[in-house]
């Protein structure tokens, strides 16, 4: 890692799982006076979870701080060590906070925005890229975690032909499987067919007839 030293990593690590950690869904939302976000929907700490309260603008606020703070962590800690290396400690380890926050028990989010925000900071060429090709996927197939996943696997990808760098090409690896990790049920229901598309509503219950009475 260059001249990164051993003390550097550590406090970039450490700074960046702690900033990482923070679960800025829950604590808006109950900030908000709404209650716990995790008894909500489907439990999910993140913005689109928080959508679901009904308030746009909590939404909105989580999306940017939860796509912010790893990048932030990135960027902090490679202008204060002058080490590109320790910027993307930082933001991996606070990309793993985001997915397994200390502080709840490590259930966080699935980690999308966060995923995005710190590759843009990082690599903005790869972040680029990869949002191009969520946006792409979830329009051509109407599953968002599709979306997610697939700009995932293609960030390790891009990384090796575009900048041939083995920082950079971990840093993508590590990310995609986070990913991954974290989109296990997403994925089972995308083999299942029964992953919700974008934009679908719930079928309407069916009345209960009742059963003819014999006379």
């Amino acid at each position: 890692m260059g001249d990164l030293t051993i003390l550097a990593a550590v406090v970039s690590a450490a700074f960046g799982y702690l900033l990482g950690s923070i679960p800025f869904g829950l604590v808006i939302v109950k900030a908000a006076g709404l209650g716990d976000i995790r008894a909500i929907g489907s439990g999910n700490i993140g913005a689109t979870n928080v959508l679901r309260t009904g308030r746009k603008d909590l939404a909105l606020a989580t999306l940017l701080l939860d796509s912010g703070k790893a990048a932030i962590a990135l960027l902090a800690a490679k202008f204060v060590f002058n080490s590109p290396e320790a910027g993307f400690i930082a933001g991996g380890a606070a990309y793993l906070g985001h997915c397994f926050p200390v502080w709840l028990n490590f259930k966080g989010g699935k980690g999308v925005a966060t995923f995005f925000g710190v590759l843009l900071a990082g690599l903005p060429l790869i972040g680029a890229a990869c949002g191009a090709i969520w946006i792409l996927t979830a329009i051509l197939f109407r599953y968002s975690s599709l979306g997610g996943l697939t700009a995932a696997a293609a960030a390790p990808v891009l990384a090796y032909f575009l900048l041939n760098g083995p920082v950079a090409i971990g840093f993508c690896v590590f990310l995609a499987v986070l990913i991954f990790i974290r989109h296990h049920a997403n994925i089972s229901r995308l083999l299942k067919g029964t992953e919700p598309k974008i934009g679908a509503k719930k079928a309407a219950a069916k009345p209960q007839v009742p059963e003819p009475t014999a006379e």
